[in-house]
């Protein structure tokens, strides 16, 4: 017989996700040994793929989210590039929003069953902009916009990037309640590496499976064109500065250095941290084990708070 805390008992908690690419997947893990332990999430702010997992989260639909990315290959994650010729970005981004609502109908934040925000960036005004009403998609794919990755998401005229390119952890936006706790998913954390390195764009893209002539030749093209761009980058070697590590190790940094910043600013009561440099931004194909990854950083969270 499995005992389930009475909500009496529960403890309440604000949860903050921070962004960080396919490594906010760990989010999910952590909402699942939170719920686990008996604590009850009565609010929740995201960045960037925080915003994702959060607002899926509080449309009451992360079992589907979850049981969904564990499917993904990297040929079904390379299906979801829709790339585009831009000056703004390698990618439209409509084929995985459309994959999302196909799943989980979009819905305005202010009914979902928990209070929610979503934090982007606009680019040009150089703004934070803080989604908590309007169309959930369209607050997830304002904040997802990684630069240079994925196009600027256009409302209203204004042009919105990644939430974590000003907010990272956006503890400041948390919906609070009376003697709750403030608990805070960082997966842009700097902690001891235990050798596996994350894949590069290029490793993400091959497929482990045959492929169809005409996507195996897109693919090809895409990586001939990075390799073009960038003569010094090797898939092999990760230190090594061509353009797109020296952009993914960039974000990477600057959103460790911000992040720690935010953190000490606001200091929360439960601080799940992850590995930045055991996954890559492109690793959506280690869903399943980023998953677990996230839940077992809550357990040990969890255990040091009981100690």
């Amino acid at each position: 017989m499995i005992f389930k805390p009475s909500k009496k008992k529960r403890k309440d908690v604000a949860l903050v996700l921070s962004s960080g690419g396919a490594r906010g997947i760990a989010h999910i893990g952590v909402i699942n040994a939170l719920e686990k332990h008996g604590y009850n999430i009565t609010s929740i702010s995201g960045s960037s793929m925080g915003a994702l997992v959060g607002g899926i989260y509080a449309a009451g639909s992360l079992k589907t989210l979850e049981d969904w990315v564990k499917t993904l290959t990297k040929l079904e994650v390379f299906k979801l590039m829709d790339f585009t010729i831009s000056t703004s970005g390698l990618m439209k981004g409509e084929k995985l929003i459309t994959e999302l609502e196909d799943m989980i109908p979009d819905r305005n934040i202010e009914d979902l069953e928990i209070p929610y925000c979503a934090v982007a960036t606009d680019i040009i005004n150089e703004e934070e902009v803080v989604f908590n009403k309007g169309k959930l998609y369209n607050a997830i794919r304002a904040s997802i916009s990684i630069p240079t990755v994925l196009k600027p998401y256009v409302i209203d005229g204004r042009h919105l990037v990644d939430g974590g390119v000003m907010n990272p952890i956006p503890s400041n936006r948390v919906e609070r309640n009376k003697n709750d706790l403030l608990v805070v998913s960082n997966v842009n954390s700097r902690l001891e590496n235990d050798g596996e390195k994350p894949s590069t764009p290029e490793e993400a893209l091959k497929p482990r499976v045959s492929v169809p002539e005409d996507v195996n030749m897109a693919r090809k093209a895409i990586i001939n064109l990075q390799q073009n761009i960038s003569k010094l980058i090797s898939p092999t070697n990760h230190n090594k500065t061509g353009i797109f590590n020296l952009m993914n190790r960039s974000i990477s940094l600057m959103l460790y250095i911000m992040s720690d910043n935010i953190l000490r600013e606001y200091p929360p009561d439960i601080l799940v941290k992850t590995d930045r440099n055991k996954y890559g931004t492109f690793d959506f194909y280690k869903s399943a084990e980023i998953i677990q990854y996230g839940e077992e950083a809550c357990e040990k969270a969890l255990k040091r708070i009981k100690k």
